[in-house]
């Protein structure tokens, strides 16, 4: 197994902020903004708002996979949700495609919170709100890893 790190430097070039209607799907919905605004290289900044219902994946024991580990069914929730934060990265493949990573943190109507990964599905119940930064000098890769078995961040210096 790898051991240290990768890392770039780089600086803020560009902060987008966008507001989601109800209904939208919020993955979607930031994938075809970062394609649409070509923005492969950012980060979520902040993000909140609410949703109608929740689903999101965590990672579990999964010992088929060579790591011993992977990501859950889908965890779903029901009801109006409120989303306290997501945070993630917008990053791209070899071919320049987005792919985004996001985690999203929420809680429901008794105040209990969850989390994991955002998955597609998710739709906005009033809003949701994000600020988004793009980045300059780092290039924000994101490719397979074979001994873990799942895409990984792999920054690198522009």
């Amino acid at each position: 197994m790898k051991q240290g790190f990768e890392m770039a430097e780089g600086s803020l070039k560009r902060i987008i902020a966008v507001r989601f209607h109800p209904g939208d799907d919020v993955l979607l919905s930031l994938q075809k903004l970062c394609e649409e605004q070509n923005l492969k290289n950012g980060i979520i900044l902040s993000a909140i708002g609410s949703l109608d219902g929740a689903a999101f994946f965590n990672p579990v024991e999964l010992p088929d996979k060579k790591a011993g580990y992977g990501y859950s069914e889908a965890v779903t929730i029901q009801g109006p949700i409120e989303l306290t934060n997501a945070s993630g990265m917008i990053c791209h493949d070899a071919d320049g495609e987005v792919l985004l990573h996001v985690h999203i943190s929420l809680s429901d109507r008794y105040g209990n919170g969850h989390g994991g990964h955002l998955i597609e599905g998710n739709k906005v119940l009033l809003t949701v709100d994000m600020v988004l930064g793009e980045l300059e000098g780092i290039d924000m890769g994101r490719k397979y890893d074979e001994e873990l078995e799942v895409p990984l961040f792999a920054p690198k210096q522009l």
